[in-house]
């Protein structure tokens, strides 16, 4: 017996296939993968979801903000998902204090856990921005 359980077999298992249908998967990182992906301008936003088909509907700005509120009460589980809409609202014209606000907000619905790891996830964007701005 090797003293793994189930899961962790069948995990090794598909780590394993997938491996052997791509070898490049083995070092795949989604954090890496993210910079593939260019932020898109407000203006874009804007026309691709809302002001475009709506003329008096959310701004792009108020539309990552929901997004985000929305990915932090389900317990920010997507990391990659949390952080490339930190940085679409920061593209959009939303503030540090904005996002902070707007997670800090979710602890109420979500829970202290899920605010936490929102938070640390934007700190991170906000931090990585910075260094890209000096």
């Amino acid at each position: 017996m090797t003293g793994k359980t189930p899961f962790e077999l069948m995990m090794e298992q598909a780590q394993e296939m997938a491996k052997a249908f791509n070898p490049a998967l083995e070092s795949f990182s989604p954090k890496g993968f993210e910079t593939l992906w260019p932020t898109m301008p407000k203006e874009m936003m804007e026309f691709a979801f809302g002001k475009g088909m709506s003329k008096d509907g959310l701004d792009a700005k108020t539309r990552l903000l929901l997004t985000l509120a929305g990915l932090t009460m389900q317990g920010a589980q997507s990391d990659t998902q949390v952080r490339m809409t930190v940085r679409h609202a920061i593209e959009a014209g939303a503030t540090k204090e904005e996002i902070a606000e707007t997670i800090a907000q979710m602890s109420m619905f979500a829970g202290i856990p899920a605010m936490t790891r929102a938070m640390d996830l934007a700190r991170d964007v906000m931090a990585d921005k910075e260094e890209d701005e000096t």
